[in-house]
Order: structure tokens, then sequence, then C-alpha cells
């Protein structure tokens, strides 16, 4: 137990001292909506699911469903991906 709280604290000092966002430097996935035409994820850990109004992204412990008409995955690397369509929900699970 003793190990996850110091990681955890390095990883609270590296984030202040880069001034970066905790859940970045964590590995935690970040979701970026731009309107309502596009979603920006990044730390993803793969698609669970594919389909034009139904999209089911991993973020580790929470799964993203993104929901709509005319979804598609437009690009994906091993960190970030981008979903273009006509969005109307975002649910975290």
């Amino acid at each position: 137990m003793e190990k996850k709280g110091r990681k955890e604290g390095l990883l609270e000092k590296t984030a202040e001292v880069f001034d970066l966002p905790g859940d970045v430097v964590a590995g935690l996935p970040r979701v970026e909506l731009l309107g309502d035409h596009q979603l920006r994820m990044e730390n993803h850990k793969g698609i669970l699911a594919y389909g034009t109004e139904e999209i089911h992204i991993s973020g580790g412990k929470l799964i993203v469903k993104v929901r709509g008409a005319h979804l598609e995955l437009r690009a994906m690397n091993a960190v970030e991906l981008l979903i273009t369509g006509d969005i109307v929900g975002v649910d975290l699970a």
C-alpha cells in the first residue's frame, strides 16, 4: 500500500513542477467535446463498440459512450482519437 501512496505523491509533484493537469500525468482519460459535432479523447484504451449511432471507448476504469447520428471515427492513434458526427449525448459508465 505504501508504494501506491508514493507513486501518487510522485505524480502530483510532477504535475505541479511542470504545471500539468494531474489527470494527464496520471494517464486518466481526458474528453473534450467541441460543440455537438466533434469529440476528442486522450489516453483512451481502445474502441469497444463501433456504429454510426453509438461508439463505446475504453478509458481504463470507465467507459465513454458517444451517442448520435452519422458518427465516425476520423482519427486514432495510441494516445488520442477524434469522433465526428451529430453528437446528442455522452455517457460515462
